[in-house]
């Protein structure tokens, strides 16, 4: 598998020199976590901990400015384990970029999109174990003002695995200080290849739109953030005759930030969301299971300790609280990112991070 890894990356290259205007584009990314939590006697949430490195190395071509080809690996490594690579994700995607339009499609990095999103769609455990998206992106916009679709297929059918995929759209659009903000996606979770016995289809449906204002660089504060909106969820269990399920919440973000301390707020309250949590728990839902109680407050407080364009180390003690009680959560990031790119026509290596 190395071997035939390392052809595929030298046949990349030199297809690449055979193109005009061409660079050679290497990026290395890590990402080192531990995430200790502690939700003992809680019914929504179980304690565990977390822990483990994950190194994503791809190099890539890019020509004529806006067409691009990457292809390497996310691998990882979970503390305590006794093997050198616990699981290996491959990178391998193209991708057109030219002005405010982006199209990505293969197997490349969740970061690219889905990294905006919210916990109630992706808890956190997602960034760290499934980190790339096997699919299609196509976005036009930047980070203030876009809108995008895309795909994930996250489940190929076989007599062992269900069919499964997401797809799903988002955008933002910012006026001034005000903006408003919409999140939302379709899990489709199909059967195995003839199975034994009747496995239901399911599809479920989240939606988040809020409007906010962000008032960062205009108080003492660095950040200044707060917005608010409806949730909504549809469920369905095909063929059980119970029709669509729809569960309504409010939610209300606020975050604020000075220097390398800052507290994120986040609350939900209404009717609580995945309701076929208790028959297919994670692989149904992979958003966090305390928003199955219908009231959510958690509160992030963090220190960054390295906030540079290409490091940023942050610990975080997190309180929860639902159920009437208060549980906790400790966590400690360090992620770096470095890109360097080398026109082929030129020795010169431009660092690019």
């Amino acid at each position: 598998m190395k071997r035939k890894a390392l052809i595929a990356m030298a046949a990349l290259i030199l297809a690449g020199s055979m193109l005009r205007g061409q660079e050679v584009l290497m990026h290395t990314g890590l990402n080192t976590f531990f995430d200790n939590n502690e939700f003992a006697g809680s019914e929504y949430k179980i304690s565990q901990t977390m822990a483990g490195i994950n190194l994503s190395p791809d190099i890539g071509i890019r020509w004529d400015s806006v067409y691009t080809i990457n292809i390497g690996a996310s691998l990882l490594h979970e503390f305590g384990s006794t093997d050198f690579t616990d699981r290996i994700f491959p990178t391998a995607y193209a991708q057109y970029h030219s002005g405010r339009l982006r199209f990505v499609m293969g197997a490349f990095p969740r970061t690219l999109v889905l990294d905006k999103y919210p916990r109630m769609f992706y808890q956190d455990s997602v960034g760290y174990y499934r980190p790339n998206v096997n699919g299609i992106l196509l976005e036009y916009g930047e980070n203030q003002r876009y809108m995008n679709v895309w795909l994930d297929w996250t489940g190929r059918q076989t007599h062992t695995v269900r069919e499964a995929f997401f797809v799903g759209y988002s955008g933002r659009y910012t006026k001034g200080v005000f903006y408003a903000q919409h999140y939302g996606y379709m899990f489709h979770y199909a059967s195995r290849t003839d199975p034994v016995v009747h496995e239901a289809l399911h599809d479920n449906i989240l939606l988040r739109t809020s409007l906010g204002v962000d008032l960062s660089g205009r108080t003492f504060l660095d950040q200044l953030d707060a917005s608010a909106g409806w949730v909504l969820g549809l469920e369905r269990e095909r063929n059980a005759g119970n029709g669509w399920l729809a569960m309504n919440g409010f939610h209300l973000d606020v975050r604020a930030e000075y220097r390398f301390a800052g507290i994120f707020n986040t609350l939900y309250s209404g009717k609580g969301l995945m309701s076929y949590y208790n028959d297919h728990d994670i692989n149904l839902y992979w958003g966090d299971p305390a928003y199955r109680s219908g009231f959510y407050n958690r509160t992030d407080i963090y220190i960054r300790f390295l906030r540079k364009k290409n490091i940023d180390m942050e610990l975080a003690w997190t309180l929860h609280f639902m159920e009437g009680r208060v549980f906790n959560e400790q966590m400690l990031k360090v992620k770096v990112d470095l890109n360097l790119m080398r026109p082929l026509s030129k020795n010169k290596i431009i660092n690019n991070i």
